[in-house]
């Protein structure tokens, strides 16, 4: 599966890639599928900042299905190197279910776009059924296309959710700025 999404955020884009980049833990309350994250390492050397998060999702999920679910469907370990020369982000997830089988990498661009930052997010999904471990043979094509049609209906709401949450996020900095 291409993932492939176009977003816009209306201030600068420097202001949206460090926001994206330094800020994730204070968008947490803006971003409702999220419970958690974790900063597991962030290492930075001269424009590039490489980082590890954990991430808990769920947060959108009634209790009472979150029980059904396992824990590790709603964990997954994203990596990031962070291009400020270039306004770039390389990453790749690593999930906590099905790991060996789920494949997930990309890079995000950040633009400018007038006033404001154009971020290009490009990436791919695969989902190998020969790597699920667990399932019978019978069944492993199944769990493959299920997987991949959960983490499909995932991952663009997602970046649109962590788009408008740094867009809050700054407008309520800048309303905050303006009124002090």
């Amino acid at each position: 599966m291409i993932i492939s999404t176009d977003l816009y955020i209306p201030f600068p884009r420097p202001l949206v890639f460090a926001t994206y980049r330094d800020k994730l833990i204070e968008l947490i309350p803006y971003m409702p599928n999220v419970r958690s994250i974790e900063v597991k390492s962030r290492h930075q050397e001269k424009a590039l900042v490489n980082c590890v998060n954990q991430w808990y999702g769920g947060g959108d999920i009634p209790t009472g299905l979150r029980t059904l679910l396992s824990k590790d469907m709603l964990k997954w370990t994203e990596y990031n190197t962070w291009n400020e020369s270039e306004f770039t982000l390389v990453w790749s997830i690593k999930t906590h279910a099905f790991t060996e089988a789920v494949h997930c990498v990309g890079k995000n661009r950040f633009l400018s776009n007038g006033e404001g930052t154009s971020i290009e997010s490009r990436g791919e999904l695969k989902i190998n059924p020969h790597k699920i471990g667990g399932v019978p043979q019978l069944l492993k094509n199944r769990v493959a296309g299920v997987v991949e049609d959960f983490l499909n209906k995932k991952i663009e709401p997602n970046l649109l959710q962590m788009r408008d949450g740094v867009q809050r996020y700054l407008e309520s900095k800048t309303a905050q700025s303006k009124s002090a």
